[in-house]
């Protein structure tokens, strides 16, 4: 009985994933199917988030073509917050890259444990560096759950799409938020600028699973506030730093 369960599972979550007829998609007809995440819900909260992120960088002097040009070139939200972030403070620009590369190292243990997915075998796919570009929280959540459903010929073109799906509804909620953040009354502002922040907290506290994830995060709204009116310039990039150096020890000690 243990057997033919678990032979029938990965077909039923196949099937129920729409994945059946996966092996014989174009990979064009699979980069389409890909994209389709752009209208599932956690597009529509990254693009609702990322018009706090154009409101805030309208709020801080740029045009609508250099924000949504770091909208692209920065997939990830918290990178394009930060970097804006370090152009209003007028920060040099050594200093901006690095807090940037800081929020990016974040990164790293998705990318090591998406890409066996997204490998045919033992080769990775033509091209398949570009898949880098678009791991962030939201697509490497759902690409980890949707990608063992595939073909594994099929698994980058289709990763490539959810990306691609995902740029698009950042792009226009970035849009849409650089473009009403000067015609809407400024409690509406107000609140379209603290959708980053908030967006990049919760996804903090939704993806904490270790006591020292929800260490890292206590002392941050600790200390946040104190850096901020002590060194206003480096008070999130100090606030993480102390945080997560704290947090790493005291995990490290008690593992």
């Amino acid at each position: 009985m243990r057997s033919r369960c678990s032979l029938t599972e990965p077909t039923q979550q196949t099937q129920a994933y729409g994945f059946g007829d996966a092996a014989s998609w174009s990979t064009l007809g699979t980069m389409a199917r890909g994209s389709t995440m752009m209208f599932r819900v956690p597009a529509a909260v990254l693009c609702a988030s990322s018009m706090g992120y154009g409101a805030l960088a309208r709020d801080s002097g740029l045009d609508l073509g250099l924000t949504l040009f770091i909208n692209a070139t920065f997939f990830a939200l918290p990178a394009q917050v930060v970097l804006v972030d370090q152009i209003a403070r007028g920060a040099a620009l050594s200093g901006a890259a690095f807090a940037v590369a800081l929020t990016a190292i974040r990164l790293l243990p998705m990318t090591v444990s998406l890409m066996p997915l997204i490998r045919n075998g033992d080769r990775l796919p033509k091209f398949g560096f570009l898949a880098v570009h678009f791991i962030a929280i939201s697509v490497w959540v759902d690409g980890a759950v949707r990608l063992p459903k595939l073909p594994p010929e099929k698994r980058f073109a289709y990763f490539l799409g959810m990306g691609l799906g995902m740029m698009a509804a950042t792009l226009t909620g970035s849009s849409i938020g650089y473009l009403l953040a000067s015609s809407v009354p400024t409690i509406v502002s107000a609140a379209l600028l603290f959708m980053s922040p908030t967006f990049f907290w919760l996804s903090q506290v939704g993806t904490a699973r270790l006591p020292a994830d929800w260490l890292a995060i206590a002392i941050g709204c600790v200390i946040g506030p104190v850096l901020f009116q002590i060194v206003p310039g480096l008070d999130l990039l100090l606030a993480g730093l102390i945080g997560g150096t704290i947090a790493f020890f005291v995990g490290k000690q008690r593992g």
